[in-house]
């Protein structure tokens, strides 16, 4: 039996088995519904809006909600059948505490019988889809923005930078400007969401952007319930915060200048290695003429550091960024188990969590 591949996000929860070049077999929200344990109650109404995010700004919150997440997943909807379950590897967020590291390797070995469980870092596995070993990531996932420096496999953390702002950042940020230009239209979070996915995009730098408030095409669209709404220079202000924080009222460099202090805190022995091999990667990188907005400030740049934006090998499978680390944790899979890298229910038992720390780094 493959190996099964897990990158629980705050927004979307990534699964499948190992299998190389093959997008994850199951994509699906991370966010839950909470449902009375009275079965006997029959007007489940007033629960349809209470839900529970259990991974927040990347790191799990809701620990019980998670064992039930990952028990529907692995066994409804991958086929693990109890008492012959397999073995797992997790995607590490950057950054991740000691503490929740162990509680997931307790989880599995405790409560999913795991034959054998491995954790990699997002930085490290993002970049081994890319095909590199090291190289600078730049991960936009949806509750936070992480840079990490990668040197030969291994994160260098001293240099890191993790900022507390993601996609839903963003897209409250398109409803607030929505709503400035619709007044009479009410919106919620989920048709705004879809709205950043379709019409989004990145101006070609500042100026450009500057420009769009003196003339821009306006755009209708049909909401779901049948409002229809205008969208103009709204969809350039999501990409536009990405460079340019005090949009969203922060004191902070945009994206690409956090990227250059990142790789300049770094032996510049190492420079060469990080510049040539930057990785974009989390959906929001995908917007439309984001990833030409990041290489023109890079380019322009007033420091000696131009980093440069390495494409995936072209036999990956379209939208990588979507799911990078996922994917690269499937091409560590085919390694470290069957090279018994991996820890084994006995390291476990001999050991305990904190084995976690030794073995997966």
């Amino acid at each position: 039996m493959e190996a099964v591949v897990v990158d629980l996000g705050s927004k979307l929860l990534k699964a499948g088995l190992a299998i190389p070049d093959h997008p994850p077999s199951l994509i699906i929200p991370t966010q839950m519904k909470r449902v009375p344990e009275d079965e006997s109650f029959n007007d489940n109404s007033i629960y349809e809006e209470v839900t529970v995010d259990p991974v927040e700004r990347g790191f799990i919150k809701d620990w019980d909600a998670i064992e039930d997440l990952l028990h529907h997943v692995l066994y409804t909807s991958l086929g693990w059948e109890i008492g012959n379950e397999g073995q797992i590897l997790f995607t590490d967020p950057l950054l991740t505490p000691k503490a929740l590291r162990e509680h997931l390797v307790q989880l599995m070995f405790e409560k999913f019988n795991v034959s054998g469980f491995y954790a990699s870092e997002q930085p490290v596995l993002s970049l081994y889809a890319a095909g590199r070993i090291s190289g600078c990531s730049v991960d936009v996932g949806h509750g936070k923005i992480d840079i990490a420096p990668v040197i030969e496999g291994a994160v260098h953390h001293i240099a890191s930078r993790r900022f507390p702002i993601g996609g839903a950042d963003l897209t409250n940020l398109l409803l607030q400007e929505l709503a400035k230009s619709n007044p009479m239209i009410n919106l919620n979070l989920r048709d705004v969401e879809s709205l950043k996915e379709q019409f989004t995009i990145c101006a070609d730098d500042e100026l450009a952007y500057e420009k769009t408030k003196v003339s821009c095409r306006n755009e209708e669209h049909t909401l779901p319930d049948g409002q229809v709404i205008t969208i103009g220079r709204e969809r350039y202000a999501v990409g536009e915060a990405l460079f340019r924080p005090s949009i969203l009222g922060l004191e902070a460099h945009g994206i690409v200048e956090q990227l250059v202090r990142c790789i300049s805190s770094v032996s510049s022995e190492n420079h060469r290695q990080l510049l040539e091999n930057t990785v974009l990667c989390g959906g929001t990188t995908a917007m439309a003429g984001f990833e030409n907005r990041f290489q023109k400030e890079a380019i322009l740049s007033s420091s000696a550091i131009h980093p440069s934006v390495v494409k995936p090998p072209e036999y990956m499978p379209e939208n990588l960024s979507m799911y990078q680390a996922w994917m690269g944790g499937a091409i560590l899979a085919k390694v470290v188990f069957p090279q018994n890298q991996h820890i084994t229910k006995a390291d476990y038992d001999e050991n305990g969590p904190a084995i976690v720390h030794r073995k997966c780094f």
